[in-house]
């Protein structure tokens, strides 16, 4: 990137094979890429590291315009066209092989395929992989005709057919792109285990397999969605986002892409929050998804089986505590926004509102009728008897600030949420619970909610407050009419709704999530994507279908030219901010279209 400008964030496209990610630029360059799972070092990493942190490009050799960049349709393969000056075009079809169990194949497999249109077409190949903090070039060997490269434990192997003679580094090595001769590229890594050489013509017959894969697997998906196409976009994009090892949904595949270009809010994102799995678990559900949306309270009990009945704010992709946080030094930032960061602070904070996403959860699917299983209650139990002891202890809040514990009212009514789901459960499990507890339980939620409705709402306003006795307001508030303390209609829900759009409203359809500059950090941030999906989601369940309908297609009209969305947006500017693609703006989109058709049934 040096000092050229950064490539915007919604101009990469993500490819996965639900164990690592990888973000491509219109330009045909592969940006980001950690091997061999998300949450390791990056091999290709220019897009927080600069230009030492390593590329791979394929693409035009001189000026062309892109014609067309697209998914193909219902699949994870991504490809881009480009036409030249001379009326020819070039088209580069990528992707990754997500299933490779019960054959000798590398765990991660990358296939890139150049094909020219009207004739020749010269093209380049720049390959320069880099690997640690430091940006380490590879040692390299020929092995036939495989350029392997190697860093300690981890090893990849580079293929094309017709054979390119390409050295790491080199800068871009110049190929002609013949029309009916394809340039295929396959790209297998290894960590800690033998390397497997697959031939390109096999990896790409392996691509179209997987597309048949995901082909039926649209096709499962509920037809009656509204948007469809942009909701199986959100929904494919999750599944790419979980580990599938182990289940767990990764928030996005980056780290400390900025929340403020320039500033210091960068986070690394490459691990699993609770919270996050509880909503993909109703936004799978609600799609039709029974598997996955069992896989993802699967990896909850398996994640949480070491910290209960405390549920830890985030963790690693093997349910283990996330790496601590820490700053990478000489790494440059995406446009400049240091520092970079690997691990994440957020890890040992108390955040209640984890638990009500949790326990309700688990009742979304035994209300669908999939009762749960035993085990599954016992763990419900254990963190609903957390929440009726601590429930009146401060916490940092499902936004993870950085200064002293309050307070928070939206953490308070998914307290109650917790208890008052817990119960429900237990109206179902009724032989499993002493009565002693379950009274122990209606207490609490019975104290909880009485204190929420008297400390944490401004009478003259008429607003539910960001915290007990403040003055801001939160757009996480806007659960309100999915948590049953209030009435959907009520006054205080409908004055709670309308309060947060007026007040935290960043222009057309975006919402800050909070007041901007309350947060003791320096610098601003951009809007909140997954609030705008949540006021949808508040105006349909309060019965403003109209409302929710236009500004659902005004949020439509915000996504990456893929379909894609990351944390935040710039109001002004409407660039992408943060980590992208973030898992829980797209589970939002797929929860608000849930809602609209719901409303409309």
């Amino acid at each position: 990137m040096g000092d050229a400008p950064a490539t915007p964030i919604e101009d990469y496209g993500l490819i996965g094979d639900t164990r690592t990610a990888a973000l491509v630029s219109s330009d045909g360059a592969i940006d980001w890429l950690c091997a061999p799972r998300f949450d390791c070092g990056a091999v290709f990493g220019r897009l927080v590291g600069g230009p030492a942190g390593g590329t791979f490009r394929l693409g035009p050799a001189g000026p062309a315009t892109i014609v067309q960049r697209r998914y193909r349709p219902h699949t994870a393969t991504l490809e881009t066209t480009w036409e030249l000056p001379t009326d020819r075009r070039l088209t580069l079809t990528e992707a990754m092989v997500a299933e490779v169990a019960g054959r000798l194949l590398p765990s991660t497999l990358l296939v890139r395929r150049l094909t020219a249109d009207g004739g020749p077409v010269d093209a380049v190949v720049d390959f320069d992989p880099r690997h640690g903090e430091h940006h380490e070039p590879p040692r390299t060997r020929r092995t036939g005709p495989d350029l392997v490269c190697t860093w300690g434990p981890l090893a990849l192997s580079f293929r094309c057919t017709p054979d390119v003679d390409i050295a790491v580094g080199a800068g871009p090595v110049p190929i002609t792109v013949e029309p009916g001769r394809p340039c295929t590229f396959a790209l297998a890594f290894a960590q800690g285990e033998p390397l497997v050489h697959v031939d390109p013509a096999a990896a790409w017959d392996l691509v179209a397999e997987d597309e048949a894969r995901w082909r039926q697997w649209v096709a499962e998906i509920d037809e009656c969605l509204p948007h469809r196409d942009s909701v199986v976009r959100s929904l494919l994009t999750l599944r790419l986002l979980t580990y599938s090892p182990s289940g767990a949904p990764v928030a996005a595949p980056t780290t400390s892409l900025p929340e403020h270009p320039g500033g210091v809010r960068n986070w690394d994102y490459r691990y699993a929050w609770p919270r996050d799995a509880s909503i993909g678990v109703a936004a799978f559900l609600g799609a039709g998804k029974l598997a996955e949306a069992r896989g993802f309270l699967a990896w909850l009990l398996h994640a949480s089986r070491l910290s209960r009945p405390r549920l830890p704010a985030l963790l690693s992709l093997d349910g283990r505590r996330a790496p601590r946080e820490r700053e990478l030094g000489g790494w440059p930032g995406y446009a400049g926004s240091t520092p970079v960061r690997v691990g994440n602070g957020a890890a040992g904070q108390h955040q209640l509102d984890g638990y009500g996403w949790v326990v309700d959860a688990a009742w979304v699917l035994e209300q669908a009728g999939h009762r749960i299983y035993s085990e599954t209650w016992r763990t419900m139990r254990a963190f609903v008897d957390h929440v009726a002891r601590c429930w009146s202890e401060p916490d940092a809040g499902i936004w993870e600030l950085r200064d002293d514990a309050r307070h928070h009212v939206h953490s308070k009514l998914m307290a109650w949420l917790a208890l008052d789901r817990g119960l429900r459960l237990a109206e179902e499990h009724e032989h499993a619970l002493p009565a002693r507890q379950r009274q122990h339980w209606r207490d609490a939620r019975q104290h909880l909610g009485a204190e929420i409705t008297a400390q944490g709402f401004d009478e003259t306003r008429g607003t539910y407050t960001r915290s007990y006795g403040s003055a801001d307001l939160d757009a996480a508030l806007l659960v309100l009419p999915l948590i049953g303390l209030e009435p959907p209609g009520s006054d205080r829900t409908i004055g709670t709704i309308d309060a947060v759009w007026a007040q935290l409203g960043a222009g057309g359809p975006l919402l800050y999530r909070y007041p901007p500059g309350r947060d003791g950090l320096p610098g601003g941030e951009g809007a909140f994507l997954p609030c705008s999906f949540w006021l949808v989601q508040a105006l349909a369940n309060v019965g403003r279908a109209k409302e929710a309908h236009e500004l659902f297609d005004t949020l439509l009209d915000q996504a990456s030219p893929l379909g894609l969305y990351a944390e935040e947006m710039d109001p002004t500017t409407r660039a992408h901010l943060g980590n992208y693609p973030q898992a829980l703006t797209h589970a939002a989109l797929i929860q608000a279209a849930l809602a609209l058709r719901d409303t409309a049934s």
